[in-house]
């Protein structure tokens, strides 16, 4: 059985969906984040991103990783890359044209859309959304979204998918880094296509269900 090594209030949410989606067995073995810790290098420390042991299958000290026999695997968007090709069946490409589009496709997202909305998302997560400097950040990322958004509202607008005209790993990874961005409300209003798309994605069961776990999963210890 796979291994991912990660918590549900981490990139490891793009994982733990997919998982859910194929039926895949996926044993999470627990690992938090140094910040979330009051004390991570005390010896009695919950495994954590500083843990030597953790460090031995990161040196980044960064989640989720996946161990698969003899693979071991970081960064959450390969990670989703390789289990759909591996377990994905019809989520995971059909031909090398599907699988070069779906790795292009996650790319783009990565590179144009991620380091925008993870900045938008926290502004609204630290309370500053309100202030005079909030929302010039905001405006600032908003503004460079732009480009990005336009593509995929035509993208979208075609083909209702993004590879293959059905539902794939692709949807799951762009949906996941988009999310960021949702926190700015009005932002999406601009995209109606971009905005029906990502909703219907979030109102699938496996989604549902590992974001109701993250829920549940305490955000400091």
């Amino acid at each position: 059985m796979p291994v991912l090594y990660g918590s549900y209030r981490s990139r490891a949410t793009r994982n733990l969906w997919l998982a859910g989606e194929i039926g895949l067995e996926l044993e999470l073995r627990q690992v938090w984040q140094a910040y979330r810790l009051d004390k991570p290098d005390a010896p009695d420390a919950p495994f954590n991103t500083r843990s030597r042991g953790f460090l031995s299958l990161s040196p980044m000290g960064a989640i989720p990783v996946l161990v698969d026999g003899d693979l071991v695997l970081a960064e959450s968007l390969a990670i989703n890359l390789y289990l759909a090709r591996r377990y994905g069946g019809d989520l995971g490409p059909r031909d090398e044209a599907e699988n070069a589009l779906m790795t292009q496709w996650t790319l783009f997202a990565a590179t144009a859309m991620e380091g925008p909305g993870l900045a938008i998302q926290n502004v609204h997560t630290y309370g500053r959304a309100d202030s005079e400097a909030g929302r010039g950040e905001i405006a600032d990322k908003v503004e460079a979204l732009g480009r990005p958004l336009r593509v995929l509202e035509g993208h979208l607008g075609r083909d209702g998918h993004m590879v293959g005209g059905r539902f794939t790993v692709a949807d799951i990874n762009v949906a996941e880094i988009l999310r960021y961005a949702q926190s700015h409300e009005p932002l999406l209003a601009e995209y109606p296509a971009v905005d029906g798309w990502l909703r219907a994605c979030q109102a699938r069961p496996a989604f549902r269900a590992m974001w109701d776990r993250r829920a549940a999963e305490p955000m400091w210890l």
